[in-house]
């Protein structure tokens, strides 16, 4: 299963929110590099963020979720 990004993070509250709403949807939410950031001062900003992730084939259907909620999506 190829995942995509469909949201990014600069904290991890923001992050476990969006992940949230997304599984309240029923979509499958993966939430990458969020460990990482947590350990290492300074790594979110540098990798990009947090970034929570849907399958692919339900990628345009979270992004349009998204929208609807009011979160900038990639």
């Amino acid at each position: 299963m190829e995942l995509k990004t469909v949201f990014r993070a600069f904290n991890s509250a923001e992050a476990q929110l969006v992940r949230s709403q997304l599984e309240a949807a029923e979509f499958d939410v993966f939430v990458a590099d969020e460990s990482s950031a947590l350990a290492v001062e300074c790594y979110v900003l540098g990798v990009g963020g947090i970034r929570v992730q849907v399958p692919g084939d339900r990628e345009s259907e979270a992004r349009e979720f998204l929208k609807s909620c009011g979160h900038p999506v990639e």
